[in-house]
């Protein structure tokens, strides 16, 4: 099969890339490495500034790159906005994918109108990004996203893909969730896809007790323009009072915007993950880091569980989105030093079971082949 794969968050699409071809697919990844992440792509997307000058040159490349986005059996789109221009002037660049190749997905994996609008109307989760409980969260960020979203022209554009796609591709249960009272007859979840064999595990990994005398290792992440949006700022304070009840069994490990394979290599040194403080389930960053090895500490909400059918699993330190539950699971760790080598395996086992890359492939595979979300004859199978 000859697949597109446009646009990327978070690794998710260079990782099922490599699922497929694996699995003998034709894949090309064609995006803008999702932006200083500098995420693995074949055709690169990416958007220098958006200066006049820049802007033109820019968009007369997607026009050149654009006449090779033919032919394709699958192509699925990481957002309904795929490529960095305004969502008016994305319609024209999805119409011409549809109209030159097979089928075309739309990718439920972050931002757009259906999350939006499931966060804000404060019924649907019991925290998000955008509430806690029957309050919206009071935050600058929220009239961007309203405007963008709910009033927007990336509106518009959301729902012009989503009714006219073959099948939407939910990643998490959240977005699934977002976008099920709408479009439940053409969606599917999928577990997000990490290639296991690849990750490096922590050095302590096959050891089968911790060490009474050293130190926990806090790993946390802070990406400067979303810190407030992830509660990492929270998190954080709970983490510098961790430090300072435990001064002596606690280290901390902080880093700021770095490259995705820097990321990686940082994690080594580390036990324990803070991660998304309002997500009911673990993404991709979180994710990545159980297949290393490392403890999680952030979403693991019973319908995480339950989406993915594990019932015997519960390698994640699950918190309520305020400062107290955050240190209330660091402190439980600090004292319980003795459980982290099994939550260790417990992590990096959950990895293996549900988000391994080749199995993950087989589900998208599965799903674009089903013939219920078109009226073209159901693709011919390789491997």
């Amino acid at each position: 099969m000859k697949i597109l794969l446009i646009g990327e968050y978070s690794n998710v699409h260079a990782t099922l890339a490599k699922g497929l071809r694996e699995l003998g697919h034709e894949v090309v990844v064609a995006s803008d490495g999702d932006g200083w992440k500098n995420y693995d792509r074949d055709v690169d997307l990416r958007r220098a500034s958006t200066r006049r000058g820049v802007s033109l040159c820019y968009f007369l490349r997607l026009l050149r790159c654009f006449r090779h986005f033919r032919g394709f059996d699958v192509v699925q789109l990481i957002n309904p906005v795929f490529i960095s221009l305004k969502g008016e002037r994305i319609a024209p660049f999805y119409r011409y994918l549809r109209r030159h190749n097979r089928r075309v997905f739309l990718g439920a994996f972050g931002m757009d109108y259906y999350w939006v609008k499931a966060g804000l109307d404060c019924t649907t989760f019991r925290y998000s990004d955008f509430n806690i409980g029957t309050k919206v969260r009071e935050r600058e960020d929220n009239r961007i996203w309203i405007a963008d979203w709910l009033k927007g022209s990336k509106g518009t554009l959301n729902h012009l893909i989503a009714r006219d796609c073959d099948g939407i591709v939910a990643g998490l249960y959240e977005y699934y969730t977002a976008y099920k009272k709408e479009w439940e007859h053409k969606l599917r979840f999928i577990p997000f896809p990490i290639d296991a064999d690849a990750a490096t595990l922590i050095p302590d990994f096959e050891k089968k007790v911790f060490a009474p005398n050293r130190k926990v290792r806090f790993f946390i992440g802070i990406q400067r323009a979303r810190n407030s949006y992830k509660g990492t700022d929270i998190m954080l304070r709970a983490l510098l009072r961790l430090k300072e009840q435990y001064p002596d069994a606690v280290e901390i490990v902080q880093v700021e915007n770095v490259p995705f394979e820097q990321y990686k290599q940082l994690l080594l040194s580390s036990d324990v993950l803070l991660d998304q403080l309002y997500a009911y389930t673990p993404a991709m960053n979180a994710l990545q880091a159980m297949a290393q090895g490392l403890i999680v500490v952030g979403g693991g909400e019973p319908e995480n569980y339950e989406i993915l059918g594990c019932s015997d699993l519960r390698p994640i330190l699950n918190v309520q989105p305020n400062e107290e539950s955050v240190y209330e699971a660091l402190s439980w760790l600090v004292e319980h030093k003795s459980e982290i080598p099994n939550l260790s395996h417990e992590s990096r086992i959950y990895i293996e079971r549900y988000h391994d890359h080749i199995k993950v492939a087989r589900q998208y595979l599965d799903f674009w082949q089903s013939s219920s979300f078109s009226s073209c004859p159901p693709l011919n199978q390789r491997s």
